[in-house]
């Protein structure tokens, strides 16, 4: 993954995405409203990305595609060069999304009514996976020391029971924006160990740290003794923009994990597709300057969002320190429904109830800046009006 200065990308740039069946826009299709919920970013994919797809368009066969060498050679390369974390070809296992391997992981330990422990607010599919899979969901929430929301290991400690088996951790965390520092991690692993718990990694969003001097640290590259009890979610989804082609996957060092993992996949979780493998490997291999670049845009973009949050009255804003998602507090704005205020105002966020985070909002500034101020903007108005 090669150099490149960051001025040969244009983020400023706006893709209309209207008309193109997009999730995030076709959820206000017809309305002024602009839309900063669902976590993906409005830019062009890297350029080698696209080029590797228009070529495999032009080749004209479709047909079922297995995983190709070269693109597990780059994940373990990637994996290699940016986290120390030497892992071995066996140990992966491809998924077509990471919600998938959230529901895998649930299904695979324990029995129907076992419990299955997760930390909140949390992205809602740690919420629906357990249950999906007739799990008992038990949340532990989060707790705000000073600027940054911390695990309640007491808690944590106190609701573990004989069956609860599995803790699913979202690392760097989505809402709150957290990377977990060393200590964090292995005093989590320390509890899980414990009380005989294997841990699901979510860690989509590992390659988009904003602050240079916390580094993401996958939690199996800690110690073997951790990796054997971990199963790691990790994909180019969310790092290159990609999240539509649906390539994922596990990396798994137990073999009886690995093997637990498959058996619950079987027969009802589909091969990755060919359009996704090729854009993973494209990503991995020539996706180097464009992510150096975006990070340094969406720098900006929190950076902007903190201030203008933090300007408006009863509102306030934790550090982003990874992700392109910004954690908003609406308790003390005298709001019943502040997602709702605000898209009435013409600014679509998410709910943080839907995080089990009632009273929060999430913004996504994975947008150019001159639409995010013009949110920004719209939300302050809808307050000076109120």
């Amino acid at each position: 993954m090669g150099g490149c200065a960051s001025e040969e990308f244009d983020f400023d740039a706006i893709v209309d995405r209207r008309g193109t069946a997009s999730q995030k826009w076709e959820k206000y299709k017809d309305r002024d409203v602009i839309p900063l919920w669902v976590a993906d970013m409005d830019f062009v994919s890297p350029r080698a990305v696209v080029d590797a797809l228009r070529d495999r368009v032009d080749h004209g066969v479709y047909g079922y595609t297995l995983p190709p060498l070269e693109l597990a050679e780059a994940v373990l390369a990637y994996l290699a060069s940016r986290y120390n974390w030497t892992i071995s070809p066996d140990w992966l296992v491809w998924l077509p999304g990471l919600v998938t391997g959230l529901n895998v992981c649930s299904r695979m330990i324990g029995r129907p009514g076992d419990q299955v422990m997760t930390a909140t607010p949390i992205y809602p599919a740690f919420m629906t996976a357990p249950v999906n899979q007739q799990r008992e969901l038990v949340k532990v929430p989060l707790v705000l020391d000073g600027e940054r929301w911390v695990f309640d290991y007491d808690a944590i400690t106190e609701r573990i029971s004989p069956t609860t088996g599995l803790f699913l951790l979202c690392s760097p965390h989505n809402p709150v924006g957290r990377v977990f520092t060393r200590e964090e991690l292995v005093r989590l692993a320390e509890i899980c160990e414990r009380h005989g718990m294997i841990i699901c990694s979510d860690d989509i969003h590992c390659d988009l740290v904003l602050d240079a001097d916390k580094p993401h640290l996958p939690l199996a590259a800690i110690a073997p003794e951790i990796a054997e009890r971990t199963i790691t979610l990790m994909a180019p989804s969310k790092t290159f923009n990609i999240p539509g082609l649906g390539c994922s996957f596990a990396v798994i060092a137990n073999a009886g994990l690995r093997t637990q993992f498959r058996r619950a996949m079987a027969g009802i979780v589909p091969d990755v597709n060919l359009f996704g493998l090729t854009a993973a490997v494209a990503a991995y291999h020539h996706g180097g300057p464009w992510l150096r670049a975006v990070i340094e845009y969406l720098r900006g973009n929190r950076d902007l969002v903190t201030a203008a949050v933090e300007a408006l009255p009863g509102f306030r804003t934790t550090h982003v320190e990874a992700t392109y998602l910004a954690w908003i507090d609406a308790r003390s704005s005298g709001l019943d429904d502040p997602a709702g205020f605000f898209e009435q105002a013409g600014v679509g966020l998410s709910n943080g109830r839907d995080f089990d985070g009632p009273g929060f909002l999430r913004l996504n500034f994975g947008c150019s800046r001159r639409l995010l101020e013009q949110a920004l903007e719209r939300m302050r108005g809808a307050l000076l009006e109120r």
